[in-house]
C-alpha cells in the first residue's frame, strides 16, 4: 500500500488541514441575533436553527472538496488560482462570505455607533492589524494626515454626522486615492488579488500540515523503509 494512502488511515494530523474548511463555514453569530430571528422563536429553537444552518453549509462545502482536484503547491500560480476558484465555488454554493465581505462585515459591526472620524479610522487600523493585512502604501498615515488638516480647518473634532465637514475629508481622501492610483472601478481586481494571496497562504498551511504529518509517521517502525511522497502528488479528496 502506498505511503500516501496508508497515511490517510494512520495519521490524524492531516485533518488539521481542514481548518481551511472550518474557516470557510464560519458564520457570524450576529446573523442569528434576536432582530434577525423569526418572532416567537425560543432560545433552543434558535440554537437548533444555527446548528442546522452550519451543518448544511459544512456538508455543501465538503461535497465540493470531494469533487474538486486541489494541488498542494503554493509556489505554482496555476495551483493557487485553481484553489482560489474552488474556494470561490464553495462560498457561492454554501452562501459564505469572501474575505472582502468578512472585512466589510467586521468594519460595519465594529464601527457602528462610533461618532467621530478619528476613532473610526483608529478602529479600521486595529481591524487591519488583527486580520494580518499590511498597509504597504502607507494609506493610513495619509488619511490621518488628511483628518488632521480638516480638523485644523474646522477647529474641532470631525464628527461622522457633520456632512459639510465630511465633504472636506472626502475631497482629501479623493486626492490620496488619485496619488496612490486607487480607483473605485479597480476594486474587483483588488479583491481578486486579496483572494489569491489568501489562497496561497492557505495552500502553504496545507503543505506544512501534510509535511508534519508525514514526518511524524515516517518515524514509526512500519513506515521507516518507505519513501515520503511529494506533497504535490497528494489528492486531498482522499483525505476527506
Amino acid at each position: 500500500m502506498a505511503f500516501s494512502t496508508r497515511l490517510l488511515y494512520k495519521s490524524r494530523q492531516l485533518y488539521g488541514s481542514q481548518a481551511v474548511l472550518r474557516q470557510e463555514v464560519a458564520i457570524p453569530v450576529r446573523f442569528y441575533s434576536k432582530e434577525a430571528s423569526p418572532p416567537g422563536l425560543k432560545g433552543d429553537e434558535i440554537l437548533k436553527n444555527i446548528f442546522v444552518e452550519v451543518k448544511n453549509k459544512f456538508e455543501t462545502a465538503l461535497g465540493i472538496f470531494r469533487k474538486e482536484k486541489i494541488t498542494i503547491d503554493p509556489d505554482d500560480p496555476a495551483a493557487v488560482s485553481q484553489y482560489a476558484n474552488v474556494m470561490k465555488t464553495v462560498r457561492e454554493k454554501a452562501g459564505l462570505f469572501s474575505e472582502s465581505q468578512r472585512i466589510k462585515y467586521t468594519i460595519e459591526t465594529r464601527t457602528q455607533g462610533i461618532p467621530d472620524v478619528r476613532t473610526y479610522l483608529l478602529t479600521l487600523k486595529e481591524i487591519r492589524s488583527k486580520r494580518g493585512l499590511t498597509d504597504e502604501l502607507g494609506a493610513e498615515a495619509m488619511m490621518m494626515g488628511a483628518l488632521d488638516k480638516v480638523e485644523k480647518e474646522i477647529k474641532k473634532p470631525l464628527m461622522r454626522d457633520d456632512k459639510k465637514s465630511m465633504a472636506l475629508l472626502t475631497a482629501e481622501f479623493d486626492k490620496i486615492n488619485k496619488k496612490l492610483g486607487i480607483r473605485k472601478e479597480d476594486l474587483p481586481k483588488y479583491e481578486e488579488q486579496l483572494e489569491l494571496k489568501i489562497a496561497k497562504a492557505q495552500l502553504e498551511e496545507l503543505k506544512k500540515d501534510a509535511l508534519e504529518a508525514m514526518e511524524t509517521q515516517k518515524k514509526r517502525e512500519e513506515f521507516k523503509d518507505e519513501a515520503m511522497p511529494d506533497v504535490k502528488s497528494l489528492d486531498i479528496r482522499n483525505f476527506i
